[in-house]
């Protein structure tokens, strides 16, 4: 079982033990909200693009909230096995799908009070620093200053080069990684100038 499938169904677990009507990380998200999007984004094509283009963006919402009203155990099983035999998310799930399950696996959980980082295994953290190392650039693209991402065992990668100014994020692959996406529910070390700091926290990342 891949990464991808292991943090699926760990999603979904976490989905159904705190039931649909839960808080998630997505601003505004339910847990059924969330359960919707992840349908439609793998067995809606023609409503998925909806979710990078403005224009289409009136289509998707209208097919998610029809996802939406559907029972739960329903939403839960079509996201638990994952993208239909047609999907184009098929074949690539193993890489296209593994920053989505994980990011949204921890939506859930870390909407919840009293959340701690999960234990993961050296393998998962080499395969979570890998998508950091592809991600950052494009999350710090608005950092005015240098930002450079490290982890507690020495590794480090330029985010965005800027002024002479250096911010530094230390912190596990898996808190850089839901950083960069833009979570703020993460256990991270920062060093620099205060206010350089305070900026690029503020930073809208989204991908």
């Amino acid at each position: 079982m891949t990464m991808a499938q292991r943090e699926r169904q760990g999603l979904v677990e976490a989905m159904r033990a705190v039931g649909p009507d839960a808080p998630t990380l997505c601003a505004g998200w339910t847990v059924r909200d969330l359960a919707a999007h992840l349908v439609v984004r793998e067995r809606r094509p023609d409503a998925a693009p909806g979710i990078l283009l403005k224009p289409l963006a009136g289509h998707l919402a209208r097919v998610q909230a029809k996802a939406a009203s559907r029972p739960f155990p329903v939403l839960l099983d079509q996201v638990r096995t994952g993208p239909p035999w047609w999907s184009p998310l098929r074949p690539v799930d193993a890489v296209a799908n593994l920053p989505e399950m994980f990011v949204h696996h921890e939506d859930v959980r870390r909407a919840e009070p009293g959340w701690r980082p999960r234990e993961l295994t050296a393998a998962d953290d080499d395969k979570l620093w890998s998508l950091v190392c592809r991600t950052a650039p494009t999350s710090y693209r608005r950092a005015s200053v240098t930002v450079e991402l490290a982890t507690p065992d020495g590794r480090r990668t330029r985010a965005r080069s800027g002024s002479g100014t250096v911010v530094t994020l230390t912190g596990r692959p898996s808190e850089l990684l839901l950083h960069a996406f833009g979570r703020d529910e993460v256990r991270l070390e920062t060093a620099g100038p205060p206010d350089a700091v305070r900026a690029v926290l503020g930073l809208d990342r989204s991908v």
